[in-house]
């Protein structure tokens, strides 16, 4: 039963369509009857490969661009991101400015991913909505900036929707730490490298996961706050082993090899390559232990949505192409745990 006061086939506007997140959001919205609107440079190639959207020419940079395709739309999900690592600084906050702007003209409430960047070690270990947000990073103080301009609209009328989560994995996760730091894709497994300090837990996020209760969240708008905030649990890797012995157990290599992340190397090459800058800088990350309470998101819904631990590593390596694809159905969401502090794969 849905709690939310919207027309039954509403639209929605997606900023990042292609990417992981923002089409894992679409396909969860468009399966519940939603218009989807998608923005897009080239939109009459996206309208030709997805035609059941409706896609959109125009630049999430070009405030008339976002304004122009907001226009009748109930939902504005943000997204969108600047490829890579690259001009995060120029980019990021003028491109929540136009999405709130267009959300301002359009009446739309405003969804959006958020990460664990904005907390700084003085937060940690267990990170509530509102522990203090004293990011120790670059990426992470153009977050907390980008937050507080959240914020402000939402105290001017505009509704907000953010979902903090853990580091993505899954099927089209798009640049992560486990297609770039634990296995190689386009691969078999062979080995797992481990970017984490011997017995410190970290925290993850099954993308599908993530896309389900952002669209949970926004079928019960009525019982959240103009800013709503909310973190997930995901699945909490209690001492940075889980998941690599879930890799071990869907490959069935029970004798796979760890090694450990380059990090050396990445700081020797950070002042010439943004990417190994920016990765640098997130070592105390897997440095220190960190959990989000996702207490207030489970008063809301219930429950978290999560899927089974080995299943979901089963989708992901299938999506990275490590492993023949067995079912596609395995990157759905199956079971719920009511637990505020169960783990995924438990």
């Amino acid at each position: 039963m849905t709690h939310s006061t919207e027309a039954a086939h509403p639209t929605a506007l997606i900023l990042g369509a292609t990417g992981g997140i923002g089409g894992a959001v679409a396909a969860k919205l468009h399966a519940r009857g939603y218009r989807i609107r998608a923005l897009h440079r080239n939109a009459s190639e996206m309208q030709t490969r997805m035609p059941a959207y409706d896609w959109v020419p125009g630049d999430a940079m070009r405030r008339d661009d976002v304004m122009r395709a907001a226009k009748g739309v109930s939902l504005i999900v943000h997204a969108v991101n600047p490829p890579g690592y690259r001009n995060w600084g120029q980019l990021v906050l003028p491109m929540i400015d136009n999405t709130i702007a267009a959300a301002k003209a359009s009446g739309a409430r405003i969804l959006m991913p958020g990460t664990v960047y904005n907390y700084g070690p003085d937060a940690f270990p267990v990170l509530r909505e509102d522990s203090p947000q004293n990011a120790v990073t670059r990426k992470g103080r153009i977050r907390v900036a980008l937050e507080r301009r959240l914020e402000a609209a939402a105290d001017a009328g505009v509704p907000v929707i953010l979902v903090r989560a853990g580091d993505f994995f899954g099927p089209k996760a798009g640049n992560n730490w486990f297609a770039q730091g634990l296995v190689t894709p386009g691969k078999p497994v062979t080995a797992v490298t481990n970017p984490g300090a011997k017995g410190v837990g970290h925290q993850w996020a099954y993308l599908p996961d993530v896309a389900e209760t952002m669209v949970r969240l926004v079928e019960r708008v009525d019982a959240l706050p103009t800013f709503a905030r909310f973190h997930m649990d995901g699945v909490f890797d209690e001492d940075g082993q889980q998941m690599i012995a879930a890799i071990r157990r869907v490959t069935g290599r029970a004798d796979l090899k760890v090694k450990a992340f380059p990090w050396w190397l990445v700081r020797l090459a950070s002042p010439v390559v943004p990417l190994f800058r920016e990765l640098s800088e997130m070592r105390y990350l897997w440095r220190e232990p960190l959990r989000l309470d996702n207490g207030r998101l489970v008063a809301v819904l219930g429950e978290e949505p999560r899927t089974p631990l080995d299943q979901a590593v089963r989708a992901t390596l299938e999506g990275l192409g490590c492993m023949e694809v067995r079912d596609a159905a395995v990157a759905q969401p199956v079971r719920l745990l009511t637990a505020a502090s169960g783990r995924a794969g438990a």
